[in-house]
């Protein structure tokens, strides 16, 4: 049994992390759009109904697959630090870390620009009917999910004390809204109809981008600029400014990348982002878990989970030494991927689990970590950091799930969106907008949105590879992914969750691998999960767990006593709290997708 069935149709599939996102896609498709118009569609559409998990004010990074071009691509919206955004400006301020809430932990918002860029190049639609679907929902609303409700629930305190312009927007008699009760946003609604106005020109193409000019260019960069000259409570206990200016935005534009390939188990590639985001820790591991024998092995079992988690161990390790962005920093990516190098690295792989943090030394260069605070220290702020612990997680400290934790000043473990697309003309959209979330900062009164707080991703400390530089995109958790079969685009999918998407993801594409052709897609997504907590945290205060593993409960009890007899230090989750996986597939002229049932809000739809 599965919790749903999976779709199959010839026509075109969407899935994503809510059903009005999927619907909205699926009536794209139905009215002669491509995947590039209802991923569109779709990702504005989630701005709204998952306020919680990205916003306006985020960012994006997508992996497609164009039939016209017959190539995959990668579209960055990933933007980047300030031009103030200085070492000496934090040391100033006496910050160890970026702090993981307010308008100081803001990089330029990309999210807009890609999903224009995507549509302006390969989609069909005008950008009014792409956004009529996030209007409607703006205007006349849309149902509070509970996980909203906990959210705003969490930082209420924090709205009403120093967040007013965020608790105007989401606070009803000074409470969260409760669940299931309709929402409107209409400051939002009002910015992304103002931004129509200015969608003038001769072509479909010239007023896509003018409309991208009136945010980057025009009255959203100014109010941007204007909102962060105030200063406004964050995670470090006092009150920052933002660094954000109009001239940021205006020098920023998406860019469109080559994918970063990896051949696995003979027949299958997998496409993922550059080093200025986690994705190729999967090509990484994917190498060692060839080398390791991971086919031989069955999804689920015992030695299957040890293997993979402690191969994403020194992957993990590897981003912490050495990932950042490669225009900025230099980062040795052809080593890391390559096959050699998987085969020294899979080497240290041993039957117990490892509780140390081992990057490798690509082409004999010595690694090097950042310095973090230990784990269970108070929160940083003022003063000097720490070194980390190598102490077990405390048994009372809540895992990180589907849906990570919001502290009383906004901070969280991160967590997003993602939605796949597949049309009948061939193409394929695996996309994941993030940030920006309703949590993260201030509401900017004059647009309805607040920033991201992306910037927390950087070290503050210099000469490592994802140290805070002027320009610099941080190394950022969101993972899109793309895979090839016999040489055809096959597979596009993704999930929510932080560090944690890409250990998912792996565990879920190499279960599919070793299923077979015409495996199942929700099926794997419906099975248990688990990830690790070894390495540090992308996210503010950076903590990291070493040994630690959690995994949903509803592993059989046998296969829990052999990783607790190799060494891992388990965490039991409840039976269906880790991932949000999401996928789409095209096998032949058949079309299939999969969502997952956690989280209760993902759907696929399709024929």
């Amino acid at each position: 049994m599965t919790t749903r069935p999976e779709l199959q149709g010839s026509f075109g599939m969407i899935a994503s992390t809510h059903w009005l996102a999927s619907a909205a896609g699926m009536s794209v498709l139905e009215r002669g759009g491509n995947a590039f118009d209802a991923a569109v569609a779709a990702g504005f559409v989630l701005q709204v109904v998952e306020p919680h998990l990205n916003g306006p004010g985020g960012d994006l990074p997508v992996v497609l697959w164009s039939a016209e071009d017959w190539c995959a691509h990668v579209v960055c919206g990933q933007g980047p630090a300030p031009a103030a955004a200085s070492l000496d400006h934090f040391s100033d301020l006496g910050l160890t870390l970026v702090p993981g809430s307010g308008p100081l932990a803001a990089a330029v918002p990309g999210a807009f620009g890609a999903w224009t860029g995507m549509l302006e190049r390969w989609g069909t639609w005008e950008l009014a009917d792409v956004l009529a679907f996030a209007l409607h929902y703006a205007e006349r609303g849309f149902p509070v999910l509970p996980a909203i409700s906990r959210t705003i629930g969490a930082v209420a305190g924090l709205f009403t004390e120093h967040w007013q312009p965020s608790a105007a927007a989401w606070l009803e008699g000074g409470q969260a809204p409760r669940p299931g009760n309709w929402w409107r946003s209409p400051a939002i609604a009002a910015t992304y109809r103002r931004i129509l106005e200015h969608a003038v020109g001769h072509t479909r193409e010239q007023r896509i981008s003018a409309a991208r000019d009136a945010w980057y260019r025009g009255f959203v960069a100014e109010e941007i600029e204007a909102f962060c000259r105030t200063a406004w409570r964050d995670t470090s206990g006092r009150d920052h400014a933002g660094l954000l200016t109009a001239e940021d935005l205006a020098r920023w534009q998406p860019s469109v990348e080559q994918p970063v390939t990896t051949p696995y188990a003979d027949r299958y590639q997998l496409l993922k982002t550059g080093p200025w985001g986690q994705g190729p820790v999967v090509g990484q591991q994917l190498r060692m878990l060839d080398v390791l024998g991971l086919q031989a092995e069955t999804p689920g079992s015992g030695r299957w989970i040890h293997l993979i988690t402690e191969a994403a161990k020194l992957a993990y390790a590897d981003r912490e030494a050495w990932y950042g962005d490669p225009l900025a920093s230099d980062v040795p990516l052809e080593s890391l991927t390559s096959a050699g190098y998987a085969a020294e690295r899979a080497a240290l792989v041993g039957e117990r689990a490892d509780l140390e943090l081992r990057p490798g030394a690509p082409d004999g260069r010595t690694p090097r970590l950042a310095t973090l605070p230990a784990a269970g220290s108070p929160s940083p702020g003022v003063g000097e950091p720490t070194m980390g612990s190598s102490e077990p997680a405390p048994a009372t400290r809540e895992p990180a799930g589907a849906e990570p934790g919001v502290g009383p000043l906004g901070e969280n473990r991160g967590d997003t969106c993602h939605l796949d697309v597949a049309d009948r003309w061939g193409n394929l959209v695996s996309a994941t907008p993030s940030g920006g979330w309703l949590q993260s900062s201030p509401v900017i009164a004059a647009l309805g949105f607040p920033l991201g707080t992306r910037a927390q991703m950087f070290y503050l400390e210099p000469g490592l590879p994802n140290s805070l530089r002027p320009g610099a995109r941080p190394r950022t958790t969101l993972s899109p992914s793309l895979a090839l079969r016999d040489g055809l685009p096959w597979l596009a999918f993704g999930t929510p969750g932080g560090d944690q998407q890409d250990q998912w993801q792996l565990a879920f594409f190499t279960a599919l691998v070793h299923a077979g052709d015409g495996a199942n897609l929700q099926e794997v997504i419906d099975a248990p999960m688990f990830h690790t907590n070894h390495f540090p945290s992308s996210f503010y205060p950076r903590e990291a767990h070493p040994g630690e593993l959690v995994v949903e409960d509803r592993l059989p009890p046998e296969v829990l006593a052999e990783l607790r007899e190799r060494g891992h230090r388990l965490t039991l989750s409840g039976s269906w709290t880790l991932g949000r996986l999401s996928a789409v597939a095209r096998e032949g002229d058949l079309l299939k997708a999969a969502a997952n049932p956690r989280g209760a809000q993902g759907y696929a739809a399709g024929r």
